[in-house]
């Protein structure tokens, strides 16, 4: 930057510059004229560099004023988008809490009806198993009851054994001694 203006304006103001102070020059040149010809020209050429001067401040002001409306303008949007992005990611962290709990809700309720149903399955297999343990009982007094019962039955059965083998030994015996008195 030279003297607050860009590279290219100061170019072009050097370049304005030279034009003017070259045609000023050739006009100086052609017309040699008396000094207070010259004077006047002078005078020209000065009120002539000083409008350049003032359309120069101008516009350097003008560019200010438009580069400060143009910066205000994105700040506001800045503000803005900034206001919006803040907006979202509480919407999004309102939204993601809600799912967690909702999620975790769910879960609960998942693990609170499992445990329900196990504490249910627990009961009947406990139910069922107390079932099966007073039929086993209810089988084995059954069992020892046919068992007693078929040792009387076994018992009865020997001593009736007994009884016969006995009877027939006496019969034989019996007959034995009327066949030995017969013979005899």
């Amino acid at each position: 930057m030279y003297l607050g203006f860009e590279k290219r304006q100061a170019e072009v103001i050097v370049t304005a510059l030279v034009t003017l102070t070259t045609a000023n020059m050739d006009i100086v040149y052609r017309d040699m004229v008396t000094g207070a010809h010259q004077e006047i020209a002078l005078q020209q050429i000065m009120a002539h560099l000083d409008a350049i001067r003032k359309d120069m401040v101008i516009l350097e002001k003008s560019e200010f004023a438009n580069l400060r409306s143009e910066n205000a303008k994105m700040k506001t949007e800045l503000e803005q988008i900034k206001n919006r992005l803040l907006e979202e990611s509480q919407k999004i962290r309102a939204d993601a809490k809600l799912d967690i709990n909702l999620e975790r809700s769910r879960v609960t309720d998942m693990f609170t009806e499992q445990e329900k149903k196990l504490m249910e399955v627990k009961t009947e297999f406990q139910k069922m198993n107390a079932d099966i343990e007073s039929e086993a009982v209810d089988t084995s007094k059954k069992i020892d009851i046919q068992v007693a019962s078929l040792k009387t039955l076994l018992e009865s059965l020997k001593l009736e054994t007994i009884r016969y083998l006995a009877a027939c030994v006496f019969a034989c015996l019996a007959i034995s001694l009327g066949l030995y008195r017969f013979w005899k």
